[in-house]
């Protein structure tokens, strides 16, 4: 590859994800893997410190007597201890399951069993005693780590051998030092071979991947433990936004494969630092924001916390970001309150300045025209757009955005500050990624092109097909999901209904379970819809209601500072709750939501509205892990508001 470092690992000579580690560990041993917070202050550690604590923990987990294909578990929030167990887990030949730290006791319960783990690690005594209301359920988990002391003498009890309790911290778990007894990868890697099947793998199994493109070959795998890069590495949930999660089986050459491919499209270089804060469990973070920088030999920096982010950016400082729409709408929120709040003059600059990064973008990528105002840009950029990317760190040169669509507005803006922002698409059967926009060839509304070796059509509705290395082997233990997904030539279907540019370019137009029909027959896209709301700072979120009704409902949380405003400029006190359902209120927000919509079709249109000024959350159970939106959950926890929406008609 032209664009990348010759320090770049290729999947060839990483043969499996543990390889990959050890070889980056090989070549770059004292250079600094990882920025974590801990006894307040920031910390690094290198690549041969890391390899140290891989062994520890490897030793710790050999010593349990489990099988090459047992399943153990990850609950923690993202550290280098997160890196440390799923290396140590795949150099044993394990499955590493990961778990999201804010699911529910049942829904972790539900996982454990469906994938019969063995070992789980967690981090604090809060997690335990979630865990403990669902205890009668983990009968087949033989050890629980935590990562601090927790401490539960029924557990003890109910494992039966009070000498080697079920329940151990990391302290106790641990031996104090270890030899890492895993081998380099391969110094001679096999060569990248044509597909020896076509055949869609059953659930369980170990296959090789699929599909009319190059992938790893049988030959490829660890010397010393005989672990081939087409085995199941992970069995990771998808959070789900209805019924029970599936378990996507992805093995090593999937993912190692797909994060090799998507530095085709933002090259990585080691002097480049990552900010992880999405959930590891998250497939897109943990190809792209943890394999990835391995296989770049770049740094990554562990944020503390969502609520700590923005200082975090000031200190860490950033080059890449990988995130999803939800922070760049935050962001960009801020930036519409501040900008409410300023002078006129102010608003009128901030929109020149994005006007004209915006027409220097076009041109740039061979769309637009040279316009004179260019020769303001350095002026622009020192003061307007630099002082509002200064609160990303400052030194961003490229932010990912992935796991929803991400509105073409908020991706005009950044990249009229200059932030090259790219979008990209994927599903946690696809290792994520299936394409990206290209930073010389982007065309923000879209979601890219398809990447390297993964080809895609259009089926029944213009559902996207996908084929190629990065299609899972198949869900756990649910064969018949598995043929419902996937055909018998290998397409897999996507359940979004996109359109093909001539240029190649994927616009997702709809999905095919998320088409609200209404009572006169018409057909809305409530996603489209909820993110043209979402553009409106007023709103921080949104969900659209009207199946089989005769019109259109809107259920909005309001951002609390814009809704200070507005509450005023209405003449209602907003902290009075009345005030949410004021017909005054409800008028003008109304004649908002339909400025926001007016480039959808005359029946698109929302006749009421139900404010509410409690988020919508993971912790409340209106949101997945991913921070989907729960459409059935929200609509039944506002049942009795939604009725008397429609009561009147």
């Amino acid at each position: 590859m032209d664009t990348l470092q010759d320090d770049v690992i290729t999947p060839q000579q990483a043969c499996t994800l543990h390889g990959l580690f050890v070889e980056r560990a090989r070549r770059s041993p004292d250079k600094a893997a990882y920025r974590y917070f801990e006894q307040n202050d920031w910390r690094d550690i290198t690549w041969r410190e890391m390899l140290g604590e891989v062994a520890r923990w490897q030793a710790a987990l050999a010593g349990l007597g489990l099988q090459r294909g047992d399943r153990v578990a990850i609950m923690l929030r993202n550290c280098p201890c997160w890196m440390m167990f799923d290396q140590a887990a795949m150099s044993l030949g394990l499955v590493v399951v990961p778990l999201y730290t804010v699911d529910r006791p049942d829904n972790v319960a539900y996982i454990l069993n469906d994938a019969d783990v063995r070992v789980l690690l967690f981090e604090t005594d809060e997690q335990w005693q979630a865990l403990r209301t669902v205890r009668d359920q983990l009968g087949g988990v033989k050890r629980f780590v935590s990562i601090n002391n927790v401490c539960d003498s029924a557990e003890k009890l109910l494992a039966g051998h009070p000498k080697e309790p079920r329940l151990k911290s990391m302290a106790e778990f641990l031996p104090k030092a270890a030899n890492l007894q895993s081998g380099s990868p391969h110094p001679n890697p096999p060569p990248l071979e044509a597909p020896l099947s076509n055949s869609l793998p059953q659930a369980g199994e170990r296959t090789n991947v699929k599909g009319n493109f190059q992938f790893l070959g049988e030959g490829a795998n660890d010397p010393l433990r005989g672990i081939c890069s087409n085995e199941l590495a992970s069995i990771i949930y998808t959070s789900g936004t209805t019924g029970k999660p599936k378990g996507v089986m992805l093995s090593h050459a999937n993912i190692l494969i797909n994060a090799y491919a998507c530095l085709d499209f933002f090259p990585v270089n080691e002097n480049d630092i990552f900010l992880s804060f999405l959930p590891l469990s998250h497939t897109f973070e943990r190809t792209v924001g943890y394999y990835l920088p391995v296989m770049a030999g770049a740094k990554v920096a562990f944020a503390r916390s969502v609520a700590q982010l923005s200082a975090d950016m000031h200190i860490i400082r950033p080059t890449i970001l990988i995130s999803v729409p939800r922070i760049y709408e935050r962001v960009y929120g801020a930036v519409c309150t501040r900008l409410e709040e300023g002078s006129s003059l102010k608003r009128k600059l901030f929109n020149f300045t994005v006007g004209t990064g915006w027409a220097r973008f076009l041109h740039q990528q061979g769309r637009g025209t040279w316009k004179a105002s260019f020769l303001l840009w350095p002026l622009l950029q020192k003061l307007v757009a630099q002082k509002v990317l200064d609160h990303l760190g400052g030194r961003l040169r490229v932010a990912l955005s992935g796991g929803a669509a991400l509105s073409p507005e908020i991706s005009r803006v950044f990249i009229g500050l200059g932030l090259p922002v790219i979008q990209g698409y994927g599903l946690t059967e696809t290792s994520p990624v299936i394409s990206g926009n290209h930073p010389e060839n982007n065309f923000p509304d879209s979601v890219g092109q398809p990447i390297r070796d993964v080809q895609v059509k259009l089926g029944e509705q213009n559902a996207l097909l996908v084929k190629g290395p990065n299609v899972m082997m198949g869900y756990w233990n649910n064969p018949e999901a598995t043929k419902a997904i996937i055909d018998a030539d290998g397409w897999l279907n996507t359940g979004d209904v996109v359109r093909i540019s001539e240029t190649g370019h994927i616009y997702i137009t709809g999905r095919i379970k998320e088409i609200i029909v209404m009572s006169n027959g018409e057909k809305i896209p409530p996603s489209d819809m909820e993110l043209a709301i979402l553009n409106d700072p007023l709103f921080d979120q949104a969900m659209i209601i009207g199946e089989a009704h005769p019109y259109l409902v809107a259920l909005a949380v309001v951002n609390p500072a814009a809704w200070q405003n507005f509450a005023r400029e209405a003449g209602v006190r907003a902290d009075m709750p009345e005030a949410l359902v004021d017909s005054r209120v409800e008028g003008k927000v109304l004649k908002r939501i339909a400025l926001d919509l007016r480039g959808f079709p005359g029946y698109a249109h929302v006749r009421r509205v139900l404010l509410l000024q409690e988020p919508w959350t993971t912790e409340n159970g209106l949101l997945t892990p991913t921070l989907k939106l729960k459409r059935d959950k929200v609509a039944e926890r506002f049942a009795a508001q939604i009725e008397q929406l429609y009561e009147r008609h």
